[in-house]
């Protein structure tokens, strides 16, 4: 006599209401909302590896150069002059974005006030 297999067999138990005997619908699988506590974490995750990157970096670099800026003369490591010039451009930038945001804020402040005078 050979084995089959039944399909009833295979398929795993449900689980079962104790009142009626029906099987209770399982919810959908969904992933959980993101929280600020998430993001955080993932931003310290990217931080992390960012950091370890620009750490390798100026590992790799460590050749002197002379850098000349406003009658300033400085001898410094490849890496740190560039890792100074990328940090200034991020303050350039982040004064840029700040002004636009203040300029905007005070555009909607004006707007406030016609609305609720008039």
């Amino acid at each position: 006599m050979t084995d089959t297999v039944t399909p009833e067999a295979t398929t795993p138990p449900q689980p079962v209401d104790g009142a009626a005997g029906a099987p209770v619908p399982q919810a959908p699988s969904q992933p959980p909302p993101r929280t600020r506590t998430s993001s955080v974490r993932i931003a310290l995750i990217a931080g992390t590896v960012v950091l370890a990157i620009v750490l390798i970096f100026i590992l790799q670099n460590t050749s002197t150069v002379s850098v000349n800026f406003l009658g300033a003369h400085l001898h410094v490591s490849l890496a740190v002059a560039m890792l100074l010039a990328a940090i200034a451009g991020a303050v350039i930038m982040a004064a840029a974005g700040t002004a636009r945001i203040t300029q905007l804020r005070q555009h909607m402040r004006r707007d406030r006030r016609r609305t609720h005078v008039g």
